[in-house]
């Protein structure tokens, strides 16, 4: 899908492309990539590239296009409608007059971006002012879905003190990988605005908002780490909570075992075919079954004093 966007006082839809506007193309079907090529003459070696969802960020000049290649947050529900976070590439192509965006992937924070300079009343932005704007839209949307992963950890962490189950310690290991993912793209986004803020040294931008998105990249990065090391402490707290709990009930399981043993070893020292002196009285079974009981009271008592049981 292709749309034609033009800030005045927020980005408005226009039915076709004109100087200036922004070209916004979404899950484009092979004629739609046909027409870009030919309308723009855009590069679609790179346009390709961004086809490929683990395509790494970077940022690229040739034949007077400005290419830059970002990843932006994305969040998807399963067949449980549980939340799935991860990240998708996004493409920003700048020469001249044609500003065009491409993603082969919906997410939410294009359609959040628009909706929010129709808000603010933006007024109109030149093509880079736009790329850092899109570059600081992605910041932004990075710690919002941190604090939805938060609140997640949070709902985990007391289900974990209720009942520690495989399913419980599964969610924070999937919490902990969507970390993973925010963490490396993240990384890499702060990367590519080093080297774009080359590219830009002498052109016209506003430095506040890059200044804008240097900050909310560094905070969504710093944010993302905290998360990630709480909880992999978190994980490693339960892992040894788990493993004492094994060795308490291990250490109760052979207490038991060995009082068990006495009973056990006695009847089989009785119950053996061979004179033993007591096959004629009448109290031999009631002497050795007290004599058994006293055995296994004694062991308890000793067992319990060094807290074995």
């Amino acid at each position: 899908m292709i749309e034609y966007w033009k800030c005045n006082s927020g980005f408005k839809q226009l039915p076709e492309w004109e100087s200036d506007c922004w070209v916004q193309v979404t899950n484009p079907t092979q004629e739609e990539l046909d027409e870009l090529e030919k309308q723009f003459d855009a590069p679609m070696d790179f346009i390709q590239d961004v086809e490929d969802n683990e395509e790494r960020p970077r940022t690229e000049s040739e034949a007077g296009w400005l290419m830059t290649l970002i990843r932006v947050p994305s969040k998807e529900l399963d067949e449980d409608g549980v939340s799935i976070y991860s990240t998708i590439p996004l493409a920003i192509l700048v020469h001249g007059e044609v500003f065009i965006s491409v993603c082969h992937f919906r997410n939410e924070m294009v359609g959040d971006f628009i909706r929010w300079t129709n808000r603010k009343m933006i007024e109109e932005r030149s093509r880079y002012d736009l790329l850092l704007s899109l570059f600081l839209s992605s910041s932004v949307w990075y710690l919002k879905y941190l604090k939805q992963m938060n609140i997640m950890m949070k709902a985990a962490e007391e289900a974990l003190e209720e009942s520690m189950d495989n399913n419980r310690l599964q969610q924070m290991m999937r919490i902990e990988k969507f970390l993973v993912y925010f963490i490396t793209s993240i990384r890499g986004n702060e990367v590519v605005l080093v080297r774009l803020k080359k590219h830009l040294r002498h052109l016209s931008y506003d430095e506040d908002l890059l200044d804008d998105v240097e900050v909310e990249l560094q905070q969504a990065y710093a944010t993302a780490n905290i998360y990630s090391e709480v909880l992999e402490r978190q994980r490693s707290s339960y892992s040894s909570i788990i493993s004492n709990n094994l060795n308490a009930i291990m250490k109760r399981l052979t207490t038991i075992t060995i009082i068990l043993m006495i009973p056990a070893a006695i009847s089989g020292f009785f119950g053996m075919n061979v004179p033993n002196g007591m096959e004629t009285w009448k109290f031999a079974f009631p002497v050795i079954c007290v004599a058994t009981s006293l055995l296994i009271l004694i062991c308890y008592i000793i067992f319990k004093k060094k807290d074995l049981f």
